[in-house]
């Protein structure tokens, strides 16, 4: 496929784009990631969720540029940031791209897998067929991911795994595993891991959710007793599962850094003159309120512009970087920063949890700003993120072994 860098060349496909958009997004949908990312923390989504879901699925641009012998669309990066500018302008959003293996597994095994993996995972993964979670943290392994326990035993002609795993967002509907195990116990810490693709539809592996604070949660802690994946599950070589466990962790924090995915957040200004009210000048009637508005606007704006700078200077380079720990912090002040002055502006209506006196938009600000508040943690925390900056990017000393 010609390269489409080119103003005439990207201005047609920008065109060929918006008619497609304008044709088969549901308006219903406008504006309503939100929605698209609950039905990635269920079963699965319905209606007009479902009928976009096939529609871009159809069109392969759930992975708009993944290679076409995989299933992707085989877009450049040039016409993938056109496509995500015309989904924004309509309010569409990409219904794929919540799902880990999108934003996580896909990408990993495209880094990492043999043809036999790609051409087995990454189509049903484009098409939004297979859902899949990540095995990593476990109750004595968090942040100390290289500290994992469960154990992968070799039998020959099959890998027996056992242990438990914490925080698997999604498991309990999914469909596969992509795990951290442990398969050389006398190894040091970081030599004696693999990563192995396991499937979740087996008696020997049960999941019990986790209710969070928020309410509804993806959460889960799953439990592997005597489950068992075939020799050719392994992704990448024997023991050396912790560089593909850290690349998997460059794309999860690649997908947190606020790449735009589509859809419109209500502008901050808009909800801000509904709760608030102008003065006599047009104006935020809160002065101080205005001031720190006036702040986070311009951070966003300087996230927004850093990523696009981030863009350029990979110049087509494969995958995420180490700059996606700094993007990473940054998306989350930028985000968890919005979540408060959204309640702050609403008042005593940013207070509701359900029942009539709430609107919609109220009850899923109160949520969002509670789930939202994990942002710091998940991923890898905003600490880790840190000393991921201060050794590989600022070239500190190394004093730890941070993923």
């Amino acid at each position: 496929m010609a390269d489409f860098g080119g103003d005439v060349e990207l201005e047609a496909f920008r065109k060929e784009a918006r008619s497609w958009l304008e044709a088969n997004f549901p308006e219903s949908l406008k504006g309503q990631a939100g929605a698209a990312l609950a039905s990635m923390e269920g079963p699965g989504p319905e209606g007009d969720m479902k009928l976009w879901k096939e529609r871009m699925a159809d069109k392969r641009w759930g992975a708009p540029t993944w290679p076409a012998e995989y299933g992707g669309g085989g877009l450049t990066p040039h016409q993938g940031r056109v496509l995500s500018q015309e989904m924004a302008r309509v309010g569409a959003f990409n219904p794929m791209v919540f799902g880990m293996g999108i934003t996580m597994i896909g990408p990993t095994i495209l880094d990492y897998g043999t043809e036999e993996q790609k051409k087995t995972h990454i189509p049903p993964i484009v098409r939004g067929e297979v859902q899949w979670c990540v095995g990593y943290s476990e109750p004595n392994a968090g942040s100390d991911l290289a500290s994992l326990q469960t154990r992968c035993e070799d039998k020959g002609d099959h890998w027996l795994i056992n242990g438990q795993k914490i925080w698997t967002s999604g498991a309990q509907y999914s469909a596969w595993c992509g795990a951290l195990v442990r398969t050389d116990p006398t190894a040091k810490k970081h030599d004696g891991i693999s990563f192995l693709l396991i499937n979740m539809r087996q008696p020997a592996i049960e999941t019990r959710p986790i209710k969070l604070i928020a309410g509804a949660s993806p959460f889960c802690e799953t439990f592997f007793t005597d489950a068992v994946a075939p020799k050719d599950a392994l992704l990448g070589k024997l023991n050396e599962g912790w560089s593909v466990g850290k690349r998997l962790l460059q794309h999860e924090r690649a997908s947190q850094t606020g790449v735009s995915m589509g859809g419109r957040a209500t502008p901050l200004e808009e909800i801000a003159r509904k709760y608030v009210g102008e003065d006599s000048r047009g104006r935020i009637a809160d002065g101080d309120l205005r001031t720190r508005m006036i702040r986070h606007i311009m951070d966003a704006r300087v996230h927004s512009l850093t990523l696009a700078r981030a863009a350029a200077e990979a110049k087509g380079a494969s995958g995420a970087t180490n700059a996606a720990s700094v993007l990473k912090n940054s998306a989350t002040n930028v985000a968890q920063i919005r979540q408060e002055m959204v309640l702050e502006i609403m008042g005593h209506q940013g207070l509701g949890w359900d029942g009539e006196a709430f609107t919609g938009q109220e009850i899923e600000a109160v949520r969002g700003w509670l789930s939202g508040r994990a942002m710091s943690i998940y991923g890898g925390s905003s600490e880790v993120q840190n000393n991921i900056i201060s050794k590989r990017i600022l070239g500190l000393p190394d004093t730890t072994q941070s993923a």
